[in-house]
């Protein structure tokens, strides 16, 4: 008998969502559309498949999305251009969700189809590529004349063994009648080794070390074999699929994964990312949550997965020691954008981190050179011949009604006009959440106690998502302080994912003439204010405000008309 998948609203945003395998057996889940995780309302041998029930409720949430957005807000707008923007964002919106539903939907039937009847007997043991643990892998029955299929008892998900020569690990196994060499995660590069990502690094500038890859990427060299058009069409993309066990905890955040095929039966790289802007997800949007949420991925294996996917993406990034200290806590800091290449190697920190940590040891963190490089040129196309980018540096960096206005008129337009995966402001703060992840995750572990994390614009951004991924990690090391200038995030929020995750105080630089702020974010941001033009709210005993409007005049000011507190 066929089977089938089917979610119902059973009141209000309270859903349920049923699955029957090929064979007859079925599981039902109940929750709210906010749940992390829903209740059994009814299941037996598919119950204890922690994949299957992720992907099922991950269907349900996005199918719910794309049922219910409502373009009423958009046609609300009076300015003929914004409303055009608005409905064709609201149309993009539920065009991903209905993808997203259905590419889960796909997987969570799969699941249920080979998970249903599995053997006792045999049994592989080895490392699962889909939750990076040592476990038991039963092969199913199902389906007959195809490539054996294994159902890992860890995380649920389909497995085969990885046909590298001598390898003992187990590969993901996609649907359908599969017809190329299946690698594992060691394999295909997806993390540098499976127990080495359960590991340490010491000292932060051994990061290197530990991202060295243990075994030859197999999997880049199978494609390359199999060659030209038919290599693109079997290639997985690197954009960041979801981890079968706790695919759920995309959807249940209100966000869409960017996946490209089998949606939740990957090997776990994008967790964080609710999928790459070009393949049609929404970026980083509250991938921090979904590590608090989750538990505390950094410093483990699928915190390596995911640093790795993000790292194999940013090939600009690197953290550079650049001064040993003398016994102090360690300070990391992190430029944003059209400031990432002033100055030397210090980048306008040299002063302001000597005053306030003289012993420290400090770090640099570069990062996403594209993504800056094509925000700091987006005013080129729209100025045409008459300013490039010149012009709209220096009309950024006048604190005036004349530069604000240019900024409204010429910038923000360029922003707001073009989709999301060619918006530069969305792509640019997407890899910031994107590096705030690694940095997470890098720190997560090494053998120092406490760090200082700074930054600046979308660096100070950075350093937000750094400590709230460091936080999820029970025993990690700590954020002694951090100071955040001009920081390009919204200015309210939930805080306390923040202030949890350090020992003293996070300092907010704020400045009200901060015309970058006041105008390109706001318009970006489809109004929302930014945290370096107004503060953070709200405020705490941990979470200060520190305006320096009297100081700092322009989005460019800080480093040099700021002293660290």
């Amino acid at each position: 008998m066929p089977g089938s998948l089917h979610a119902h609203v059973l009141d209000g945003t309270r859903l349920k969502v049923d699955v029957v395998s090929d064979q007859g057996a079925t599981l039902s889940l109940v929750g709210e559309l906010t749940d992390l995780e829903p209740t059994v309302d009814g299941g037996g041998v598919l119950e204890g498949n922690p994949a299957l029930r992720s992907n099922m409720w991950a269907y349900a949430k996005t199918w719910y999305t794309a049922r219910t957005t409502s373009n009423a807000g958009a046609l609300s707008l009076a300015d003929p251009t914004e409303q055009k923007a608005a409905l064709k964002l609201v149309e993009e919106t539920k065009r991903i969700a209905q993808k997203q539903a259905e590419a889960y939907a796909k997987t969570a039937q799969w699941i249920a189809d080979v998970a249903d009847d599995v053997s006792l007997l045999d049994v592989e043991h080895g490392w699962c590529s889909s939750c990076f643990f040592q476990t038991e892998h039963r092969k199913s029955n199902r389906p007959a004349g195809q490539l054996p299929v294994y159902v890992c008892q860890g995380c649920g998900s389909p497995t085969l063994p990885c046909v590298a020569v001598g390898c003992d690990n187990m590969a993901v196994r996609g649907r359908g009648a599969i017809r190329v060499p299946q690698f594992c995660a060691e394999h295909r590069h997806d993390i540098p080794g499976f127990e080495k990502a359960q590991g340490t690094i010491g000292e932060l500038h051994d990061y290197e070390e530990f991202l060295q890859y243990d075994k030859p990427d197999l999997d880049k060299a199978s494609k390359l074999a199999v060659g030209g058009a038919l290599a693109v069409g079997l290639a997985i993309p690197l954009a960041f699929l979801a981890a079968p066990a706790i695919g759920g905890a995309i959807g249940s955040l209100g966000m869409f994964g960017g996946f490209s095929g089998a949606a939740a039966t990957s090997h776990g790289l994008a967790l964080l990312g609710g999928g790459s802007l070009a393949a049609g997800g929404l970026g980083m949007a509250g991938g921090t949550a979904v590590v608090t949420a989750v538990g505390a991925a950094v410093g483990g294996a699928l915190g390596a997965s995911v640093a790795n996917a993000y790292l194999r993406e940013d090939k600009s990034f690197r953290i550079e020691l650049l001064r040993p200290g003398k016994g102090g806590v360690p300070v990391l800091v992190a430029n944003g954008f059209l400031t990432d290449g002033k100055g030397d190697k210090w980048g306008s920190w040299k002063t302001i981190v000597n005053e306030r940590y003289p012993d420290s040891p400090v770090y640099r963190v570069w990062w996403g050179a594209k993504e800056l490089r094509d925000f700091g040129v987006l005013g080129a196309n729209a100025l045409g011949k008459a300013g490039g980018v010149a012009t709209a540096k220096a009309a950024a960096a006048v604190g005036t009604k004349a530069g604000a206005k240019f900024l409204g008129n010429v910038v923000g337009p360029a922003m707001i006009a073009a989709d999301l995966a060619k918006n530069p402001w969305h792509v640019a703060k997407s890899r910031a959440d994107k590096t705030g992840v690694i940095v997470g995750d890098l720190l997560a572990r090494t053998d120092a106690e406490s760090y200082v994390l700074i930054g600046h614009s979308l660096g100070a951004r950075v350093m937000v998502v750094a400590a709230e991924s460091l936080g999820t990690k029970p025993g990690g090391p700590r954020i002694r302080s951090a100071h955040l200038l001009g920081a390009a995030i919204g200015a309210k929020s939930n805080w306390d994912s923040l202030t949890s995750a350090v020992d003293e105080v996070v300092y907010g630089y704020h400045s009200t003439n901060d015309n970058v702020l006041k105008v390109v974010y706001r318009t970006a941001q489809a109004g929302e204010a930014a945290a370096g033009l107004l503060g953070f709210t709200p405020v705490s005993s941990k979470l200060q405000n520190v305006n320096v409007s009297d100081s700092v005049k322009t989005h460019f000011d800080y480093q040099d008309n700021v002293q660290l507190l």
